[in-house]
This record gives structure tokens, C-alpha cells and sequence, in this order.
């Protein structure tokens, strides 16, 4: 009994233990397809969930769907079609017929991996309307330039470009680890615009000679000082003379002019660096080029969108509003970057002192007061800038007044009159068909006039088909010409941050040099080398932390901004839909993304 017992054991034992091993087999055999038959279900789910959305035919035979195509794609998709057909084996072959519509088609813009994260950042905004203007291939030159001039810093544009190098070299390699890190993500999306960013700063930070924080005389200062030692040593603040005449040292004795006469070739003259007024110099210039900067760009977006215009057959917007918001652009801040370059090329050292404030005759351009050009008695910096400064502004400030009236009124005017022209020619149809006599010629006229009242309206603003009301026309037009207007002069201010960040960023770089690195050099003995290791460190953390990481993240946000708004507000209004193709790329990231977010 017990030994027939021992033996049902042992031979259940042996059972388990080939059942185990053969649900290993087969566990270890599925293992290495799990991944196979994953891809092929979720290909199947996609396949299936697209073919809901078709249509059966009458003969419940075959299914019909409608979709969007790109039109230079549409060779490949016949022979798509064509090949399925034959693999099949299907009787009835796969037919692609172009149709007519008048829904908006969704917008595909075709991008690479250059160009795909500048077209996200315009995308965010809003996805352009079909054939709209898209600003992306502007945004490739512009973004990382605004970018640099707020972080204008050759040292730090160097780090910038080589951890943007690294990523577009590596881009294989880091791509095939598939990091679900989204900080880590956003960044190497973004590798190409890092790395444009950083090689515009380094082109900035040469144009304001900055290497954290400190200038290179690379070509030799243009100003050289005629002081001696002895003055030098025995006087912390000396000031060097620009004039070609009446230059003197401590003691009243005439000397040459400290300056040599030619500019420094590129950038700005290292003398700068140790000038007490260097701050008032740099902060003259960086204001005025923010502001040729900014008036640039906005003039830039409203040329574009003429092409806008023409495209969508808007001929009154061409003249309603493009050209008199040139004018009005143009007028005041147009000619104000003009005064901008007007007064340095005009004004040397020797009458630095007489050139008129550019701030000040803007305010008296509206205020319509000037003194006299030819009285000696007025003080020369209060005086117009040419003779015929008060007459040319005069104009301008007509032609500003002008243009803002034809952007309010032409528009609304305009559309009214071709209302009423309708009307009047629909009710003359009306009278005709109601007459009881009604003669061939009669109906001839009637039938063109049917015509031209169903007509679109040449100015294609689509007020046919729809309710005319003159009011909410004008309320609209009168938001659009204020907000234009006044937005032309907060547009214009808000490109001074480019002035601001640059400015907070030389004086952080210059804060890090003076009281961190700078700690390091003041020891003479040996121990100076490891103290100057430890500082170096800090400063090094400190450099990339709050200089690369937040002021790079501040000057990107704040480049972002003057694009979405300043610059894009001009033309762009992103009030259409993005084109999504069936993908099975896609569709398998996707699930392989909620996976992880699952686990």
C-alpha cells in the first residue's frame, strides 16, 4: 500500500515537473514574439478603428472613404493602393478620385529635424490657416538672434554651442535610449535651436566684447592716453580726450587727442571695461538697437502679410489696412530709427555734447515744438537736428494722423456701399419679376442681374451668404486700428527687454567675476592654487546654473514672447488645423508612451 503509494507520488512529481518545463518552454518561446504580436495588435487596432470611419456602398460590397492628402503625395498613395490590390488578391481594384469641397483642408507643412522644433514653437501659438503665411522659416534666422542679443556673452555662448554640438552628434545614440524624461526630452528636441542660439551669442557677446564679463583687445584699443605715470598713479579717475582740438593734461599744457581717429574694427573698444561711464555708453547704444531691432521685425511682419492678402483675393485689406499700417509704421517709428542712425553718423566726439536728445524731439514731434535752427543763442542740444527737421516731422505726423483714419473708416465705408449696391440691384430684381408685362430684353437684364447679386464679392471677405451688419463692422475695425496703433508703441517699448536682460546679464556675469572667481587670485603663496580650485568650481556651477540655465531660459521665454506677439501679430492668425496622417509610427509611440506612464 505505502509502496504504491510512493510511486502515484513520484509519478505526479514527474508530471509537475514536465508540465513546468514545457509552460517554460512555451513562456520563454512567446517572450521572444511578445514584442512581434504587440506591434502587429496595435497596427490591427489602428487598421480597423481608420476603417470605421468608411462608408458601404449600395452594394454593401466594397467601403468608401473620404480624407485629406497631400496633392504631391497622391502617385505614391495610387500605387499604394495599386500594390495592396495585387497582394490581396481582390477582384475589385482600389479607386482614388480628387473631389471638390468647401471645407477648410487641414495644414501640413513639411519639416526635417532641423526644422521640426522652430515649427513647433510656431505651432503652439496656433497652427496656421491653409496657405497662410507660415512664420517658421523666419524664426530659423531670428529666434536665436533676439535670443543673443539678450545673452550677448561669448564664453557663455561657447558652452551653449558645444551642449547643443553634443546633442546633434550623439543625436543617434540618444535617441536609440528612448529617455521617458520629458525635461530631458524637451531639450535634445530643441539640440538644433541650442545650438543656433549659442553660436549668435557668441557672435553678439564679440560684438559687445564679452567673455564673462571681460573684454580681449584683439586688435589694439583705438584710444591711447597721453597721461604719465606719475599722473596716472597719483589720480583713480582720468579722462581721456576725443576732440581733435583743445586737449589738454592736468597741468592746462595742449596734447594730441587721445583718440587715434579710427574706430575699433569689430565690436566695442575694450577701454570700455575699465570706463566709470561704460554703463551709460553700452545702455545709449543697446537701447537704440533694440529699438531698429524691434521696428524691423514688425515692419517685417506686416510686409508679410500682403502675401496673405493676395492669396486669400483681399484686395481692400491691401489698401485698407496694409498700406496705411505701413505708413503709419513708418511715420513715427521708421523715421525714429532713422534719427537713431542719423545721429551717429553724424554727431563725432568733438560735438558729442551738441547732439539733440532723440526721446525729447519725439515728444515735441507731436507737440509740434521747436526752436529756431539758426539762433545762436539757443543751446546747441536743444536745437532740431537739420534745418528741415520741423517741416518733414510736421508731414509725418499727418500722414500717422491720416493713415490711422483710412484704417478705420475706408474698410467699414467700403462694405457698406457694396451692401447697398446689392440691395438696391436685388429689389430692382424683385420689381422686375413682379411686373405683370415683362418683354425678352426684360428678362435678360433680370437674369444678369440675378447673376451678379449671387456673385462672390470681389474683396472676398465672405459677407455674401452672410448678415451685413454695419455695427459690429465698425466696432471690429475700430478695435483692430486701436489695437494696431497702440500696439505699435507697446511693440516698440517691448523690445527694449532686449536692452534690459542684456543688461542684467553682463552685470550678473560681472557679479560672479567680481565677488567668486576674482577671490581666487588675491593669495601669493601656493595656497592660492587650491583655494583658486575650489573657487573656480563654485564659480563654475554657479556660471551654469544661474547664468546658462535661468537667464538662457528667461532670455528664450522672453524671445518667445516678442515672436508670438510682436512679431506674428502682424500677419499671422494660426486659426487653422493640423494635418494628422494615418502613422504607425505614431501610433506605436504612442502606446509605447502610455505603457511606460502605465508601469
Amino acid at each position: 500500500m505505502a509502496i504504491g503509494v510512493m510511486t502515484r507520488i513520484e509519478d505526479l512529481n514527474t508530471v509537475l515537473g514536465q508540465t513546468q518545463d514545457h509552460r517554460h518552454r512555451v513562456l520563454v518561446a512567446a517572450a521572444k514574439n511578445i514584442k512581434v504580436w504587440f506591434i502587429k495588435v496595435q497596427k490591427i487596432k489602428a487598421i480597423y478603428h481608420t476603417l470605421n470611419f468608411c462608408n458601404l456602398d449600395v452594394t454593401q460590397k466594397c467601403l468608401i472613404a473620404e480624407c485629406w492628402c497631400p496633392i504631391s503625395e497622391l502617385e505614391k498613395i495610387q500605387l499604394a493602393l495599386r500594390r495592396g490590390t495585387e497582394r490581396s488578391g481582390a477582384a475589385v481594384p482600389s479607386i482614388l478620385n480628387r473631389m471638390s469641397t468647401k471645407e477648410s483642408p487641414p495644414t501640413f507643412n513639411r519639416t526635417n529635424k532641423f526644422t521640426a522644433a522652430f515649427q513647433a514653437l510656431v505651432d503652439s501659438y496656433g497652427v496656421a490657416s491653409y496657405r497662410e503665411v507660415n512664420p517658421a522659416p523666419f524664426a530659423i534666422i531670428s529666434f536665436p538672434f533676439i535670443f543673443a542679443v539678450m545673452f550677448g556673452d561669448a564664453g557663455h555662448g561657447i558652452v551653449m554651442a558645444l551642449f547643443g554640438l553634443w546633442m546633434v552628434i550623439k543625436e543617434k545614440s540618444l535617441i536609440a535610449q528612448k529617455s521617458t524624461n520629458e525635461i530631458w526630452n524637451t531639450f535634445f528636441g530643441g539640440r538644433y535651436i541650442i545650438l543656433l542660439m549659442g553660436l549668435f551669442s557668441i557672435y553678439t557677446g564679440l560684438i559687445y566684447n564679452d567673455f564673462y564679463s571681460k573684454s580681449v583687445n584683439i586688435f589694439g584699443s583705438a584710444w591711447q592716453s597721453n597721461y604719465t605715470l606719475e599722473d596716472i598713479e597719483a589720480h583713480k579717475v582720468l579722462q581721456l580726450c576725443p576732440n581733435r582740438i583743445n586737449c589738454t593734461n592736468l597741468a592746462k599744457e595742449p596734447i594730441h587727442m587721445d583718440y587715434r581717429g579710427y574706430p575699433y574694427p569689430f565690436g566695442m573698444d575694450p577701454i570700455w571695461a575699465i570706463s566709470v561711464n561704460r554703463i551709460t555708453y553700452t545702455n545709449s547704444y543697446k537701447m537704440k538697437m533694440s529699438i531698429i531691432i524691434g521696428v524691423a521685425q514688425m515692419l517685417f511682419g506686416v510686409m508679410l502679410s500682403i502675401w496673405n492678402h493676395r492669396y486669400f483675393k483681399e484686395p481692400l485689406n491691401i489698401i485698407a489696412e496694409f498700406i496705411p499700417e505701413m505708413i503709419f509704421l513708418n511715420s513715427i517709428f521708421g523715421y525714429l530709427c532713422v534719427l537713431c542712425i542719423y545721429k551717429w553718423s553724424v554727431w563725432p566726439g568733438d560735438d558729442a555734447a551738441c547732439a539733440p536728445s532723440i526721446l525729447l524731439g519725439l515728444i515735441n514731434m507731436f507737440l509740434f515744438k521747436y526752436e529756431d535752427y539758426d539762433d545762436e543763442n539757443i543751446v546747441c542740444n536743444q536745437k532740431t537736428m537739420f534745418r528741415s527737421q520741423q517741416a518733414l516731422q510736421t508731414l509725418l505726423v499727418i500722414l500717422a494722423v491720416l493713415s490711422a483714419m483710412v484704417l478705420l473708416l475706408v474698410k467699414p465705408l467700403y462694405l457698406r456701399r457694396e451692401h447697398n449696391k446689392k440691395l438696391a440691384i436685388r429689389s430692382i430684381a424683385d420689381a422686375v419679376e413682379s411686373a405683370p408685362e415683362v418683354t425678352g430684353e426684360d428678362v435678360q437684364i433680370h437674369d444678369a442681374q440675378s447673376r451678379s447679386s449671387a456673385d462672390p464679392s470681389p474683396s472676398g471677405h465672405g459677407m455674401d451668404g452672410e448678415e451685413f451688419d454695419f455695427g459690429d463692422l465698425f466696432v471690429y475695425q475700430c478695435i483692430h486700428t486701436i489695437e494696431f496703433c497702440l500696439g505699435c508703441i507697446s511693440h516698440t517699448a517691448s523690445y527694449l527687454r532686449l536692452w534690459a536682460l542684456s543688461l542684467a546679464h553682463g552685470q550678473l556675469s560681472e557679479v560672479l567675476w567680481t565677488m567668486v572667481l576674482h577671490m581666487g587670485f588675491i593669495f601669493d603663496s601656493y595656497a592660492g592654487a587650491f583655494v583658486l580650485f575650489a573657487v573656480f568650481a563654485a564659480w563654475a556651477m554657479l556660471t551654469i546654473g544661474i547664468l546658462l540655465v535661468m537667464e538662457g531660459l528667461s532670455a528664450f521665454l522672453h524671445t518667445l514672447r516678442l515672436h508670438w506677439v510682436e512679431f506674428q501679430s502682424k500677419f499671422y492668425h494660426g486659426s487653422g488645423y493640423a494635418f494628422l496622417p494615418f502613422s504607425f509610427e505614431v501610433i506605436l509611440d504612442q502606446a509605447q508612451a502610455s505603457d511606460h506612464e502605465v508601469h
